[in-house]
């Protein structure tokens, strides 16, 4: 079977080298963003209000330099416009409070940074979960029948039923109802978790995060580093080595490359965390690239070993203000039980055959703002697995729609985004155990051969005030079901309330129900589950 092919790896190459020749050699080192920040979703409001246009999506998490950039281009557009929403005064000033020192180096950037500077407490974040119920188990065999065409029209670009016995998908859930979460896996009945931050700078040419996890699940207590890394560098060009949190999509509920469903992974990263051009492809317009160096699991399969290199490559461009456009790649390749000549790792690189020694997902995805609908966006990804002269096939879909500005005040915006994870998405036929990471996948958390339809409303009294109603409908064995199972069906419903506290403390309450029904694809097999959540949240 061909595999992907690497020529997609071409143009972040490229980027990394043209980054380097960049003129503006400005850079503020800063400590990354956690995922579930609600700086994330200020900047994204602010987007929707009209007074961003630089944001690129695709890439995540954002730094605290790259964060302050977009703060401080939303304030001169409030100051220019004079007409903007009270409500985006108000996100900006919480903002402010939240990135104080990378905002004063961007306002002031002929000051001298300290020489040392050091914050034992950057963030905590005090959580409880109570779970009632299990997660669904992702061991399951499902039919491949090949002759794929390109979405779903024509045939022949694969052999019909390419593989002689079903291919065997592996995984967890994890914890039901609390997808994204790092790979943290809370148990059924009372669990406590504490995660505290601690940054260190060098001037403002060095960056430092060390974020221990400490969590209580009945009678077992984990402690583990969560986040933890050295960064070097900033702006157009930065050297990241450590473990942390990465995303790199469009979606909302999921990307299909990789995202922080799994444990954070342990790797080295190139990347430019601030959006830059270069003379000669002005064309392309604002580019952001990451790449990113790591290795899975070690496992058996028949007693041989694998533990293959996993390195994945994202290209984001942004030719007009109101379009952005991702270029995806993830692929495992080499490591013990496999062939690691030259000639296999060049073929993996260049093109591949079935005799080489890697497998991959690739694609491209987009990003579409409508000024005139009230900055609604439109976005997209499709990924394979295989390739068919340049175009991916074995393909996975990921497609939304949101609307920030609900209502003109800005403080209402609804999200819906689907996903389709196609019948082999995160198998492999080389390595056994697939795109998973400590038994987790560390692509979209529904795994593959599924639908997924999700419906998010959300409400904001104030920026630390907001209320956000979820639905999502997910369901297994719709395609490449195989005689003796059932269609797995989940409806589930989830609310999430935050309001402040104190200072800088805040708190987020949130309640999920969902009711399964033909469990694990077993006929007749039904299950409730139900996940209560409390945390404390300072400066998070």
């Amino acid at each position: 079977m061909v595999k992907i092919r690497q020529a997609l790896a071409i143009i972040p190459i490229a980027a990394i080298l043209a980054a380097c020749v960049v003129t503006d050699c400005e850079a503020l080192s800063s400590a990354n963003i956690s995922l579930d920040s609600p700086i994330y979703p200020y900047l994204e409001k602010l987007a929707g209000m009209g007074l961003i246009h630089s944001d690129v999506r695709g890439i995540k998490p954002y730094s605290k330099a790259e964060a302050a950039r977009l703060l401080l281009e939303a304030e001169g557009n409030v100051k220019d416009r004079g007409d903007a929403p009270v409500f985006a005064v108000d996100l900006i000033e919480r903002g402010r409070e939240l990135l104080r020192r990378e905002v004063t180096l961007k306002q002031e950037p002929a000051k001298e940074s300290p020489r040392f500077d050091f914050n034992p407490a950057s963030s905590v974040l005090i959580r409880y979960v109570h779970l009632d119920g299990k997660p669904r188990s992702y061991e399951r065999q499902v039919h491949d029948p090949g002759n794929d065409g390109v979405f779903g029209i024509g045939q022949g670009l694969r052999p019909a039923n390419p593989y002689p016995t079903p291919v065997q998908l592996h995984g967890t859930e994890g914890t039901p109802l609390f997808e994204n979460n790092d790979g943290i896996v809370y148990r059924r009945g009372n669990n406590g978790e504490v995660r505290w931050a601690a940054e260190g700078y060098v001037l403002d040419k060095m960056a430092a995060l060390l974020e221990p996890s400490l969590l209580v699940t009945g009678s077992d207590t984990t402690l583990r580093l969560n986040r933890g890394y050295l960064k070097v560098g900033g702006k157009s060009l930065e050297l990241e080595v450590g473990r942390d949190e990465n995303w790199l999509g469009l979606g909302y509920r999921g990307a299909i490359t990789l995202t922080n469903n799994a444990r954070n992974l342990d790797f080295v990263k190139l990347s430019s965390p601030e959006p830059f051009r270069v003379d000669w492809l002005s064309w392309l317009g604002d580019m952001k690239y990451a790449f990113i160096f790591s290795r899975l699991d070690r496992t058996y399969v028949d007693g041989q070993e694998r533990q293959p290199w996993f390195y994945a490559l994202k290209l984001s461009m942004k030719p007009t203000a109101n379009l952005e456009i991702g270029l995806n790649l993830g692929r495992m390749q080499g490591g013990p039980g496999t062939d690691n000549s030259l000639d296999a790792w060049v073929k993996g690189l260049v093109g591949g055959t079935t005799s080489d020694n890697s497998k991959a997902n690739a694609g491209f995805e987009a990003r579409y703002r409508l000024p005139w609908l009230r900055n609604t966006e439109l976005y997209g990804e499709l990924s394979g697995c295989d390739v068919a002269t340049f175009w991916p096939i074995v393909e996975s879909y990921l497609a939304g729609i949101h609307i920030p500005m609900l209502t003109a005040d800005g403080r209402n915006e609804f999200r819906f985004e689907y996903f389709r994870g196609n019948n082999i998405l995160y198998w492999s036929d080389k390595f056994p155990e697939g795109f998973l990471y400590h038994n987790m996948t560390f692509g979209h958390s529904q795994g593959g051969a599924v639908d997924d339809y999700f419906f998010r409303y959300a409400h904001w009294f104030d920026g630390r005030n907001n209320l956000a109603l979820e639905y999502f409908f997910t369901e297994r064995g719709s395609f490449g079901l195989l005689p003796g199972q059932a269609v797995e069906r989940k409806n589930a419903g989830r609310v999430f309330w935050t309001v402040p506290v104190y200072g800088d403390v805040d708190a987020q309450m949130m309640y999920g129900v969902e009711h399964i029904t033909n469990v694990d694809l077993v006929g007749g097999q039904n299950r409730t589950n139900q996940l209560a959540k409390f945390e404390l949240r300072y400066r998070y």
